[in-house]
């Protein structure tokens, strides 16, 4: 390879390749990649750039890899080999005697029951670690945060994840709307979209931020905007508003019932077109390998799956049988 090819075909799209080449399919890639089709397809355009070819072509209702292709495969195979088997000494992580300082980032709703089930786990295998659980930020700074190291992992629920990033599904929960027994729709066992949107809202989201909401994020994919009126810094303040104002609060299930279990409140099942709440967790290529990461993030499962996900996946998007998993 020449110096200009070679500065054009990184590592990442190295594997992107390799991936579409096995697979032969932009969909099956991206899944594997955790990442969007529109995001695989663009690398797939920059691949067939450099190589001045088409690479994969359409054969009916399936994709077929061209002549060149094949030939490309066992090489690309033997670069990623090689490139393996330098990476193949393996990071000693010991929870038993670590003593990292490890910082979470995590969605607000998770205050209140999922982190304490999970710093008891933690500090029960992991007794030296220090862990700092951190605020939400933009996506941008969230990402920048993961590059930088400054963050280890999040648990978020955007209503699409960030692309630039690793993510593995966490879990997945009904949508309900919480309300005090007085309120006016406080009968009804399920609100209808148009009702929904004449009410007033508390949301734990700041308003700069409303597009990361997996409520206003999905209003917004709707060309629709509920009037939120009351924003709180932490999920723990919302029962006490509800309780004094005719406010709506829209949260994931198991989350209202852990609120509602403590104070008197009705909940709704929320208009179905919001769908469902997705939570899922987020980190960088950097940590990607880490046995500290890895450790990290088989934790975070094992509490979901005590917590009641009920639509779980074990193991991260871009396992591939080809491919040691990395959980």
């Amino acid at each position: 390879m020449d110096d200009q090819f070679q500065s054009l075909l990184d590592l990442k799209l190295l594997k992107v390749l390799h991936l579409l080449l096995t697979l032969k399919s932009v969909s099956r890639t991206a899944e594997v990649l955790g990442q969007s089709q529109p995001a695989v397809s663009a690398s797939l355009r920059r691949l067939r750039d450099i190589f001045g070819d088409p690479l994969l072509v359409r054969s009916g209702p399936h994709m077929v890899a061209t002549e060149r292709a094949t030939e490309l495969l066992p090489v690309i195979q033997g670069i990623l080999d090689s490139i393996g088997s330098l990476t193949d000494i393996p990071e000693h992580f010991d929870p038993q005697t670590s003593r990292r300082h490890l910082r979470i980032v995590a969605a607000n709703c998770f205050n209140p029951f999922f982190l304490p089930l999970l710093s008891q786990l933690i500090f029960e295998r992991a007794p030296g670690l220090t862990i700092e659980y951190c605020a939400m930020r933009s996506d941008t700074e969230l990402m920048q945060s993961l590059e930088d190291g400054e963050i280890d992992i999040v648990i978020g629920n955007w209503p699409t994840p960030p692309e630039k990033l690793r993510y593995s599904p966490l879990m997945t929960t009904d949508i309900v709307c919480m309300v005090r027994p007085s309120h006016p729709v406080a009968s009804r066992t399920e609100l209808d979209i148009a009702t929904y949107l004449t009410l007033s809202h508390l949301s734990p989201t700041p308003l700069a931020h409303a597009a990361y909401s997996p409520i206003d994020g999905r209003l917004r994919e709707l060309h629709l905007k509920r009037r939120i009126a009351v924003t709180v810094p932490e999920y723990t303040v919302a029962p006490s508003i509800l309780s004094r104002t005719d406010l709506v609060f829209t949260t994931g299930r198991p989350f209202a019932e852990h609120l509602a279990s403590s104070m008197n409140f009705k909940l709704i099942k929320a208009p179905p077109e919001l769908g469902r709440m997705s939570f899922y967790l987020l980190w960088h290529e950097r940590s990607h390998s880490s046995a500290c990461s890895r450790w990290l993030r088989q934790l975070i499962r094992e509490v979901a799956g005590r917590v009641g996900g009920t639509e779980r996946e074990r193991g991260d998007k871009r396992a591939l049988k080809t491919m040691p998993v990395q959980a």
